[in-house]
């Protein structure tokens, strides 16, 4: 099971593996209170899509269209997670004020597409 989660909320036993999946570290988060498994920032959009993007909503289709072709050739990292989230609970985080459009939500939705592919 895949789940998305601001990293500003407070750790949780059933996050699961806990998986940092921005570029940069968030602001104010110390390493403990972030409570990671671990920090995938190659999984992350470029900084220049992050830039473009801006978390705008109108620009969240074709953000998740340059997001998917970035992933492209991540197939090693994606692979992992997919894994992790068909056996367990998974927790992507992100630090992004906009719990709807970010690209911890994007991911999630990639890999739940490519689980889904995968199993029929």
């Amino acid at each position: 099971m895949l789940r998305t989660k601001r990293i500003y909320k407070e750790p949780s036993k059933d996050d699961g593996t806990r998986v940092l999946v921005d570029r940069i570290w968030p602001r104010g988060v110390s390493k403990e209170k972030a409570s990671l498994d671990r920090w995938e920032k190659d999984l992350a959009p470029s900084s220049e899509l992050r830039r473009w993007f801006g978390h705008d909503p109108a620009k969240w289709e074709e953000f998740l269209r340059r997001y998917r072709a970035e992933l492209e050739g991540k197939e090693e990292k994606l692979a992992r997670l997919r894994q992790e989230a068909t056996d367990a609970t998974v927790t992507l985080l992100y630090a992004a004020r906009d719990e709807e459009h970010n690209n911890a939500v994007a991911l999630k939705r990639y890999i739940e597409e490519e689980i889904a592919g995968r199993s029929s």
